[in-house]
């Protein structure tokens, strides 16, 4: 697991992530302000699970930005543990708190190869 708690200390300082890890899987909690499940897409390919969330700001005509700190998109591409299982991942946004909760593999992918007296 060290490679995603690597990758999640790279995150930028505005993003707002934990990881947890239990004896069954891991949990990725990341804080999405003003995302909806319309402007979330999270795939798992090739071991690494990808986050692009982009969010909408309604601003009043009679104001504009003097400054602007939260950014209107996140796009982060982080690795898997080896044990992680994405095909049985879970994923839910309330808030605009994204949970991906990602279970370890169950088998080793392991296969006794049986031997024959010849």
């Amino acid at each position: 697991m060290s490679a995603l708690r690597e990758a999640f200390a790279d995150l930028p300082d505005a993003v707002f992530a934990d990881l947890l890890e239990s004896d069954d899987g891991y949990l990725l909690v990341v804080d999405l302000p003003g995302v909806t499940a319309d402007t979330l897409d999270v795939v798992a390919r090739d071991g690494r699970v990808s986050i692009e969330a982009r969010r909408e700001k309604d601003v009043p005509a009679e104001f504009r930005y003097e400054r602007e700190d939260r950014s209107l998109f996140l796009d982060v591409d982080l690795p898997l543990p080896p044990d992680a299982n994405p095909d049985a991942a879970d994923a839910k946004l309330s808030r605009g708190v994204l949970e991906l909760s990602i279970p370890k593999r169950t088998s080793t992918d392991e296969t006794r190869i049986e031997i024959r007296d010849a």
